[in-house]
């Protein structure tokens, strides 16, 4: 919602003909090119990104057997490829894009299953269709470090807003991956002994005290 908010915000200043920026060899810069040099390497990243995720979804769908796999791998599909569309709207154009970005909402819910299990050593496929779940997970996981990267070095407010925004949605695909693996024990969640967790729990006190600009200025009004 936050992210929404500001997104119509920058929305509101492109509109009003607020945003100007200046070349200090070329002059005023089209709205179309409102975009820095590592801007450009970066969000050219997390679009071939996000193609690369598309293909890998479409080759893993001919080879899904679980129906619930399937459900998740059909929905997080379209909303990648939705998203995709919505940055490369506004990369192109330097405007805000046709439709506002949504949240991504899983179906799955958060209980996770705590201990480990005996499994089988992991190793290098054999075939495709070993490819499923850890696909999905790496993929979707790499695709939140890029945007993350990219979003802090984008100058243009409405792409820096529309990739800060489907970050979020990243580690919630990839949550929602990681539950079905959990659930079905090829994601392992190993937890410390209960003595430990509760040392780490309370190794840590609040945070009290004012700034030190602070400080000053309260010595400073008690001297008058």
């Amino acid at each position: 919602m936050l992210f929404k908010i500001h997104l119509q915000e920058e929305i509101i200043l492109l509109q009003n003909g607020q945003q100007v920026h200046q070349n200090l060899q070329t002059g005023q810069v089209p709205q179309a090119m409102n975009h820095g040099g590592h801007e450009m390497f970066d969000v050219h990243e997390v679009l071939v990104g996000a193609i690369n995720t598309m293909n890998l979804y479409k080759l893993l769908g001919n080879h899904i057997q679980d129906p619930e796999l399937r459900d998740i791998q059909n929905r997080q599909y379209q909303f990648i490829q939705e998203e995709y569309n919505l940055t490369l709207e506004c990369f192109q154009t330097g405007q805000p894009p046709a439709k506002r970005t949504e949240p991504y909402m899983m179906k799955e819910n958060n209980d996770f299953i705590f201990g480990m299990t005996q499994m089988p050593p992991a190793k290098p496929i054999q075939n495709v269709t070993e490819m499923s779940d850890q696909a999905m997970l790496s993929a979707l996981k790499a695709s939140a470090s890029m945007k993350t990267m990219a979003a802090a070095e984008t100058t243009n407010p409405v792409v820096r807003r529309v990739i800060a925004a489907s970050i979020p949605n990243c580690l919630e695909m990839a949550y929602e991956v990681s539950l079905y693996q959990n659930k079905h024990h090829y994601y392992q969640v190993p937890q410390l002994a209960a003595q430990d967790m509760q040392n780490i729990l309370n190794g840590f006190a609040p945070a009290q005290g004012a700034p030190m600009m602070q400080q000053q200025m309260n010595m400073n009004n008690n001297m008058h």
